[in-house]
């Protein structure tokens, strides 16, 4: 069938999947991410055959070391995937949930409450998990996915939604819940970003250049998520040794992921009894340090920063390190140049980290802890789809509620309007 066709059809089918899954009982959909965690363990030889055949193409294809370790699975990853559906089957159901009541004067009662969003195309690169996850989460919040992977992960992709198809077919689900795009053309996401007749909203994630393609393209709705050019900011009042863990955590161990800090911000009261030590610890984990002319001088080997390191997105183990004089600085450093994925400060002064936590324009700041929590497990969500740096619909990691929408119900006893 032609490309065209094929996208079309899937599109059709998860439209109307959508709106059978919308009124399924939420112990059905749990039932159906059970069979599909279960499913995932059963075929895990299935699972490491698909991935490493991937996993070999990309390397003889140059993948760089961030997007291999992003790429491979593992038995570990593979039942972390596994939990990771447990853990959003005993999730509550945010379909039908009351946001609000109110009762008007003429006798009428207006309820606003969740209910599915219908499909969500789901662009993403490398990362096999978000397969699951994806699918688990749009599942659980009654919508229909389509999810186009990456070309680098087409094999483990392909496997993974074998397996979860299984379960949710098992359970009884509408046919077409969570569909993949088993396509390497390039021109399969173009597709798909025009079936705005089928498909709701389209969440890319990966990195800022796909995501600005997919905006730019789309005719659907995107909750975009932009680059992770996170911050921590240590001011005067900072506890050094603190400031050390928290910024050896957010930059050492993952440094390839979007929570992961990519520019050190400083205030010169503290800069010479905390930065010696904390790049000495950066960089006896092969962290590469680029400094501001302040900090070459503290740090002479340091190199020195270009204009562009203050914008740039590392995903790798080097940091950006600024001196500034003085919290306001700092607010409008990060304001100014970061992505507003998440912030933080490292102060034992409760007003200085007040007046951080209100100024910093980000989906997520931070008092004295690491910028690495910004991940949906962390909050308690069960997974995420991305980390949303949008203003409207959803901002931060989205969970379940934030695959819903609102919609108004509204009781009455034969009011008419005079």
């Amino acid at each position: 069938m032609h490309l065209e066709n094929v996208v079309i059809e899937l599109s059709k089918k998860a439209s109307s999947a959508a709106r059978k899954l919308a009124i399924v009982p939420t112990h059905v959909k749990d039932e159906a991410l059970k069979k599909s965690a279960n499913n995932l363990r059963q075929k895990e030889a299935t699972l490491l055959g698909a991935n490493e055949d991937d996993v070999r193409r990309g390397r003889s294809n140059g993948l760089s070391t961030a997007m291999l370790d992003r790429l491979t699975l593992t038995k570990q990853r593979i039942e972390d995937m596994a939990e990771g559906l447990e853990r959003i089957a005993v999730l509550p159901d945010p379909v039908e949930e009351t946001i609000s009541t109110v009762k008007r004067p003429n006798g009428l009662e207006i309820k606003h409450v969740r209910v599915p969003l219908g499909v969500v195309g789901i662009i993403y690169e490398s990362r096999p998990n978000v397969t699951a996850d994806a699918a688990g989460l749009c599942v659980k919040a009654g919508n229909a996915v389509i999810l186009k992977g990456g070309s680098e992960a087409f094999k483990t992709n392909g496997a993974i939604v074998d397996a979860l198809d299984d379960g949710f077919r098992e359970a009884g689900l509408p046919d077409g819940v969570a569909q993949l795009v088993r396509s390497t053309d390039r021109r399969a996401v173009s597709l798909l970003l025009e079936q705005d007749r089928f498909v709701d909203v389209i969440i890319p994630r990966g990195g800022e250049e796909l995501i600005r393609e997919v905006t730019r393209s789309s005719s659907i709705p995107v909750i975009q998520h932009f680059s992770g050019l996170c911050h921590i900011y240590v001011d005067e009042y900072a506890d050094v040794l603190k400031a050390i863990r928290l910024c050896m955590n957010a930059k050492v161990q993952r440094p390839w992921v979007c929570n992961a800090i990519e520019n050190l911000l400083v205030h010169e009261a503290v800069a010479k009894s905390f930065l010696p030590d904390c790049v000495r610890q950066l960089e006896d984990n092969g962290v590469e340090v680029r400094g501001c002319d302040k900090v070459v001088r503290l740090v002479p080997h340091a190199k020195r920063a270009e204009t562009k390191d203050w914008t740039t997105e590392y995903l790798d183990k080097i940091l950006s390190i600024k001196i500034v004089d003085s919290i306001e600085e700092a607010i409008e450093f990060i304001n100014s140049v970061g992505s507003g994925l998440a912030d933080a400060i490292v102060s034992e002064s409760y007003t200085r980290c007040r007046k951080f936590l209100r100024e910093v324009d980000s989906a997520t700041v931070y008092a004295n802890a690491s910028t690495r929590f910004t991940d949906g497990y962390e909050f308690g969500f069960g997974a995420e789809v991305g980390i949303s740096t949008n203003r409207l619909h959803a901002r931060g990691p989205m969970g379940l509620r934030e695959l819903t929408t609102g919609k108004y119900v509204i009781y009455g006893d034969g009011q008419i309007r005079e």
